[in-house]
């Protein structure tokens, strides 16, 4: 599978899992030993766990993926956006990149995330290039 192509089929993926709170879904995406790192000062991590923690506290989550740049030939970075509500109500935005680098068959082998958070809703800045179907 081209990277691509595997990145695409990644940020779907992602999109439905984060909006459905579906950490087997996340799970299913990486290879068995996938390196997972959400944040750069952050310890290497399972990604279903990760979904696990990240989805725990949330009620719902708006997320949009970017149009995948890529990196070599098994490489891409992907964009993302999400506005964020807790269980409390509160809402927040994240905003952030994956780095991730992708087997043969599409699971991710590699991923490194930088995100930043925002207190309250917003959209995308202007250009932001969401996928296209």
């Amino acid at each position: 599978m081209d990277a691509l192509h595997a990145a695409r089929r990644w940020a779907d993926a992602w999109a439905r899992a984060w909006s459905t709170h579906d950490v087997e879904l996340v799970g299913s995406l990486y290879a068995d030993g996938a390196s997972f790192r959400s944040q750069p000062f952050r310890e290497l991590d399972d990604p279903a766990g990760y979904a696990r923690w990240a989805f725990a506290e949330e009620a719902r989550a708006e997320c949009r993926f970017a149009e995948p740049a890529l990196s070599g030939h098994d490489g891409a970075a992907v964009e993302y956006w999400a506005v964020s509500t807790a269980r409390d109500g509160t809402v927040e935005t994240i905003a952030g990149v994956a780095l991730l680098r992708f087997e043969a068959d599409g699971r991710v082998v590699a991923e490194r995330d930088y995100w930043n958070l925002a207190p309250g809703p917003a959209e995308p800045y202007e250009g932001w290039d969401p996928i296209r179907p």
